[in-house]
């Protein structure tokens, strides 16, 4: 295999499309890698059938590996509502090459997907939204404070503070301090993970979507996250689903689905007229 890093592959180019088996006719599904600071990244690629391009949108999964690997059924449920949706695995995840470091270099994966999608045929120009789901609300944050071709961003059940993490989810210890380190050693690694931190580098609209029980990522994040973007001034919403946890049920699912997807479409609407 060719050594992308030595050929100079300039990072977000499309290196390998795959058609999958989809189960809708709606909706091509493809698995892709492409390049991201020298290494092979893979990902899910979703694309609506429609007769001219559509909007861009990329899904930044949860968890770490195999847990909470993105779902080819949620990533052509959004490509249902009319965008090209690509759901990156991050580095050193299903095949592909580094590490996933939860939230560290590999938040360049979701910069360097921006850059992919818009190479794409079936995408329009514009700005990307971006919806972060758990673990991939530090992603898409951390790539909204650094790339300018980044939309209004979703945060779904999100982390907001690393730190609250290492605290509540004693399952999860062992892992962040083999990943990120141990909080009260790496400080700057658990806060660059963490968006409460920074929030006034944020300068697009963001939406908090969170379950009142959820056990995983309890809803203090939300909280705490809306707390510091309103004492920044900073455009956002919440809606707070009661009694759901992590996951919701399907059929409230796709409700939430809809208002996040209506409200995307009003916010880049906004954001492409000033853009």
């Amino acid at each position: 295999m060719t050594n992308i890093r030595e050929t100079g592959t300039p990072s977000g180019t499309l290196l390998q499309r795959e058609l999958l088996q989809s189960h809708r006719s709606d909706v091509s599904l493809y698995l892709v890698t492409y390049s991201s600071e020298g290494l092979r990244v893979k990902g899910y690629l979703a694309v609506p059938d429609s007769k001219g391009p559509c909007p861009a949108l990329i899904f930044c999964r949860g968890g770490i590996r195999k847990v909470g690997m993105p779902r080819k059924r949620r990533v052509m449920t959004m490509a249902e509502r009319g965008y090209v949706v690509f759901a990156p695995f991050y580095r050193g995840n299903e095949g592909g090459e580094g590490r996933d470091e939860f939230g560290g270099e590999d938040r360049l994966d979701v910069i360097h997907a921006i850059t992919m999608m818009s190479s794409l045929p079936e995408v329009k120009p514009g700005l990307v939204p971006l919806i972060g789901f758990s673990r991939g609300s530090i992603m898409a944050l951390s790539a909204a404070k650094e790339c300018e071709g980044v939309g209004p961003v979703v945060v779904w059940g999100g982390v907001s503070d690393l730190f609250d993490t290492y605290e509540e989810r004693v399952d999860l210890r062992r892992m962040l301090k083999r990943v990120v380190g141990h909080p009260r050693k790496q400080i700057d690694a658990y806060q660059s993970r963490s968006p409460v931190y920074w929030v006034d580098a944020l300068k697009v609209p963001i939406m908090i979507v969170h379950g009142t029980s959820d056990v995983l990522v309890p809803v203090r994040h939300a909280w705490k996250l809306a707390e510091s973007l309103k004492r920044s001034g900073k455009d956002f919403a919440m809606e707070l689903h009661e009694g759901f946890g992590h996951r919701f049920p399907r059929k409230q699912d796709d409700k939430a689905l809809d208002a996040v997807f209506m409200w995307l479409s009003q916010k880049l609407q906004q954001m492409e007229i000033s853009y």
